[in-house]
């Protein structure tokens, strides 16, 4: 099987109608299939075979999926490593991925020279050029590497997931049985997997003005003119995107847009959140998705839903029932890794504990590229079955899965669990707070408030407990979604 046939059907079905739409430019289904081919016949003549990786370093443009889905076509795998990552994490990377090929803007490319990891890999490849020829579809194993992405952290040895063909397959099956797309909608992503999806359903994208780089630069007046423009009826992105056009509609009496339906996920949506986007845009089905990069998706809920859930969330922030294809289980909290056992045999908690959540399913990873170690300490063997181990704290009530936040960050404090993720929510609720969060420095509990000015205390609700305040003008966050605080940063710029 190949993945690349997916594109190959839907561009055969919908020959005329536009693929992609980036600014003022448009690439129809079947230009980019005849473009696909030409970029696959120039990989292979510059040296390119079935099983090579290759690193790639373009933004998100239709010059990216013609690029990737050459690759597919001819059985290469590419790789991706966040583009925020530092020179030393890039390079780390690089030695780990062992790349033939390297394939970058002109910017990236000049910037390469300075790296001598990527002047070590053999290929450099231009993105613009084509051959004058084509070349056929390369039939590969299920298990063949498609995708190799490697995700943020500073130490240790990255962890890069191993997408297999078979495991795209089945996590796009996943995604579109939860986004239940038709045909004729026109999508507006900024979630890159999306739309590699868009491309195997004969549906149109268009891209946005957003960056995810600089989220804050987003000019939301630009992005409601992309929206009106090409009568987009979709839009799959992170919630920082859709709380500042929900912000900007509600401020500026914005009517009558062409969306009908949102996705969101990614970063965590809370109850004061769902409310927002549905009164910015009430006639709008908002679904919001919980799934990492290894599985995607684990659960989903309705913004409706959501919106109505009392604000403080005792019990955690809820994210709905679990997929119907996946099986979640919460063991309890531990940094160890798990050996390989039965169902019988593994240790769980009782409806309402806290403890990690665990998934499994075919849409559910199951391994890592040359990093025995993440496996170790991410997988479970259940019986034979591959687990993974989400790292998020959580509970299951009444079938319904809640989020406690991630297990690293919750805190012992007199025999029981605090949950920073909650406090979170609850500080927001004060007013003047834009974000907040619980800090334990040796065994110091510290709040640290994002805000302009001190707060009145006496609103800190008697539940949280704290041995001093401080305040920042503003708390990182991290770099993909803009949305989750960064700890370890901003352990590094208090202390």
């Amino acid at each position: 099987m190949n993945i690349a046939q997916l594109f190959l059907d839907a561009a055969n079905k919908h020959p005329n109608k536009k693929a992609i739409v980036e600014k003022n430019n448009s690439i129809t289904f079947a230009q980019l299939q005849i473009e696909v081919g030409k970029t696959a016949a120039y990989f292979q003549e510059k040296g390119i075979k079935t099983g090579d990786r290759v690193l790639v370093a373009i933004p998100m443009s239709i010059d990216l999926y013609r690029v990737v889905l050459a690759l597919f076509y001819i059985g290469a795998t590419a790789v991706f490593i966040d583009e925020w990552v530092n020179k030393k994490r890039l390079e780390t990377c690089c030695q780990l991925a062992e790349c033939t090929g390297f394939i970058a803007g002109f910017k990236v490319r000049v910037l390469g020279l300075f790296s001598k990891e990527i002047r070590k890999i053999p290929i450099h490849l231009n993105p613009n050029k084509q051959s004058n020829n084509t070349t056929q579809l390369v039939n590969v194993s299920s298990d063949a590497s498609a995708l190799i992405t490697f995700t943020t952290g500073s130490t240790g040895i990255p962890k890069a997931a191993n997408k297999t063909h078979q495991f795209l397959k089945h996590q796009f099956e996943a995604l579109t049985d939860v986004i239940n797309p038709n045909e004729n909608e026109v999508d507006m992503p900024t979630l890159p997997i999306v739309l590699f999806l868009n491309l195997g359903l004969g549906i149109t994208s268009v891209l946005s003005n957003y960056n995810p780089k600089k989220p804050e630069s987003i000019h939301i007046p630009s992005l409601i003119d992309t929206i009106k423009t090409n009568n987009v009826s979709r839009i799959t992105s992170s919630p920082f995107l859709i709380k500042k056009l929900s912000e900007y509609i509600i401020e500026n009496d914005i009517k009558n847009l062409p969306i009908e339906k949102i996705i969101t996920g990614g970063a965590p949506v809370f109850p004061m959140e769902a409310k927002l986007f549905t009164k910015a845009l009430p006639n709008v089905k908002t679904t919001i998705v919980y799934g990492s990069t290894e599985a995607e998706p684990i659960s989903v809920i309705d913004a409706t839903v959501l919106s109505q859930e009392n604000p403080q969330f005792n019990h955690g922030l809820l994210v709905g029932k679990p997929y119907k294809h996946i099986i979640v289980k919460i063991i309890p909290i531990s940094p160890n890794p798990i050996p390989p056992c039965t169902l019988n045999e593994l240790k769980t908690v009782g409806d309402g504990q806290i403890g990690e959540i665990i998934v499994s399913g075919n849409h559910v990873l199951d391994q890592y590229y040359k990093n025995p170690k993440a496996f170790k300490k991410n997988k479970i063997e259940i019986d034979g079955t591959i687990w993974h181990r989400t790292g998020d704290s959580g509970l299951i009530l009444n079938y319904q899965l809640y989020l406690t936040g991630r297990c690293k960050q919750l805190i012992n404090y007199q025999d029981k669990l605090l949950s920073p993720f909650i406090i979170e929510n609850q500080l927001q609720q004060i007013e003047g707070v834009t974000a907040g969060t619980l800090l334990q420095i040796n065994t110091e509990l510290i709040l640290v408030i994002e805000s302009i000015a001190t707060i009145n205390e006496n609103e800190i609700p008697e539940s949280i407990p704290y041995d001093s305040i401080k305040y920042l003008s503003k708390i990182p966050r991290d770099p993909r979604h803009h949305s989750k605080i960064d700890y370890e940063r901003l352990r590094h710029l208090l202390f």
